[in-house]
């Protein structure tokens, strides 16, 4: 990044347009930063994505001992018109990673961008010097160029739209990078297959953030494997997303690209296409060229561990898949929008599943939107329905209930529970995705049980719903080849359009 593109500190920091002019000193034992661990032991990390999610889990990097953020990189350089889910979630949390409550008083929206990313890491690391200054976190517009220039990192965190997961990562491997990366792996099933691949040969660590510790799941199949509901026919698992705004069709204008913003390097493999800012933010999840939809965005958080716990590593053979509809009225008369471009507001999944080794065949069914499986007779005999978010096992001889990622599991009728010991009775917590995990994998030379290597079921499954979408029709899979075995159109989406110089 040349002088005249960077940002200086003390411009940013005293801009009406940017953050406060002053730092407080936070004691010692309160930082768990720089300085603490020599550097010898420490992990180097490069965060790719500055935006709204990269900043909110940016403070669990700094505040582990046991990394170093050398490097940050986005194809935004600064704006304050980004999009979340709160006016001061992030500013409050980098607030309290600071010690610094006048942290960007003086913005005037949500900033965002890579210089945010990197006055967050240096001036965080500075508190812990003798001087009070440090500079040691280099920024970067193109992610090719970090990698070029960078020799001595160690993980790259992803935290980029989910379009350009499968480059970054396949970029990294290539350089014996190790990679961190928020879901999905891809947003194209082959492309998936082509970055577990790269996974496998490269040896590398490798870490899918949606995987977490369940011991609901546990607990769940111990109740199975009890058979205490008989063998599994069904999974039904839903959430109330999409909480972002969706679209239906592409926008017709064309505003300028805002400064500072590099728009071809943010479309990266995507064929080329206009600016504007619906597909961006966190918007870009709704669009089929961008995004996973809801299933992506949450599927993973549910699904990845439930298939690890339940032995579930067969691919589906086929998926099913319906979404809601509109119309829109031009010149008095109301037509049939035909949505190709995005995700539908709400939808249902269905996949079928062969046989696994522990497992018979049987369906899994996704609900978002505000759809949700009708409450079961056990259920509606109590006079209850079914939870907002949730998910729920299906056997031959009974049920299993629980919140979207099985907490607080029971069985059905409630009533079962009485007579079983308390120790069953799982109070669910917070789920904790622990950075300690794969920093202790990269430092063992070990993969973490949310290894890429881990992850094709899932990812096949969760790219196979969004192709039932798209071809509007029963897809029929077939995941040695792989191929859709029953419609040769629909194999398009199997993959996608690729920009010259970004094919993969």
């Amino acid at each position: 990044m040349s002088s005249k593109d960077k940002l200086n500190r003390r411009e940013f920091i005293g801009t009406a347009a940017s953050i406060a002019a002053s730092f407080s000193i936070v004691p010692s034992h309160v930082i768990a930063g720089l300085g603490k661990v020599p550097p010898s032991d420490q992990i180097t990390v490069a965060n790719i994505g500055c935006g709204t999610q990269g900043l909110r889990e940016m403070g669990g990097l700094l505040l582990n001992p046991a990394i170093r953020v050398v490097a940050v990189c986005d194809s935004n350089k600064y704006t304050e018109d980004y999009i979340d889910w709160s006016p001061y979630g992030i500013r409050n949390d980098i607030r309290k990673v600071l010690g610094d409550d006048s942290w960007w008083s003086n913005a005037k929206g949500i900033p965002g961008g890579r210089d945010v990313g990197q006055a967050y890491v240096e001036t965080y690391y500075s508190k812990n010097t003798p001087g009070g200054t440090y500079s040691g976190c280099s920024s970067y517009e193109d992610f090719r160029e970090l990698f070029a220039k960078e020799k001595g990192i160690d993980v790259v965190k992803i935290m980029t739209p989910d379009h350009t997961h499968a480059s970054i990562a396949i970029e990294a491997m290539k350089n014996g990078v190790h990679v961190v990366t928020h879901k999905p792996i891809s947003n194209r099933l082959i492309e998936g297959r082509k970055v577990i691949d790269q996974a496998k040969s490269s040896g590398v660590t490798t870490h899918l953030l949606a995987w977490s510790d369940r011991p609901e799941y546990r607990q769940i199949k111990a109740w199975m494997d009890e058979g205490l509901i008989g063998e599994l026919k069904e999974i039904h698992n839903w959430s109330y997303r999409p909480v972002w705004q969706q679209w239906t069709k592409r926008p017709p204008d064309t505003p300028p690209i805002p400064k500072g913003f590099n728009w071809d390097l943010w479309l990266g493999p995507v064929p080329d296409m206009p600016y504007h800012p619906h597909y961006t933010n966190n918007v870009f999840r709704g669009w089929y060229d961008f995004g996973g939809g809801s299933v992506a965005d949450m599927g993973h958080y549910s699904l990845f561990p439930l298939f690890e716990t339940l032995g579930i590593d067969q691919s589906p053979v086929a998926a099913k898949a319906f979404g809601t509809t509109t119309r829109e009225e031009i010149d008095h008369v109301y037509h049939w929008v035909e949505n190709d471009v995005a995700f539908p507001a709400s939808c249902m999944i269905k996949w079928k599943f062969p046989k696994q080794k522990s497992l018979p065949s049987f369906d899994l069914f996704w609900y978002d939107g505000g759809m949700k499986p009708f409450a079961p007779e056990e259920l509606e005999m109590e006079g209850k329905d079914t939870p907002e978010e949730g998910l729920m096992l299906v056997g031959t001889k009974g049920k299993i209930l629980g919140g979207f990622r099985g907490e607080n599991p029971v069985l059905l009728p409630e009533s079962k529970m009485d007579s079983r010991p308390a120790s069953e009775k799982i109070n669910s917590r917070e789920v904790d995705r622990k950075t300690d995990m794969w920093v202790n994998a990269v430092k063992e030379k070990q993969q973490t049980p949310g290894s890429f290597i881990r992850a094709q079921t899932i990812t096949d499954t969760i790219n196979l719903g969004a192709i039932a979408l798209r071809a509007k029709k029963r897809v029929e899979f077939d995941a040695s080849i792989p191929k859709i075995t029953n419609d040769e159109s629909s194999n398009e989406f199997l993959t996608r359009a690729y920009r010259k110089g970004w094919e993969i």
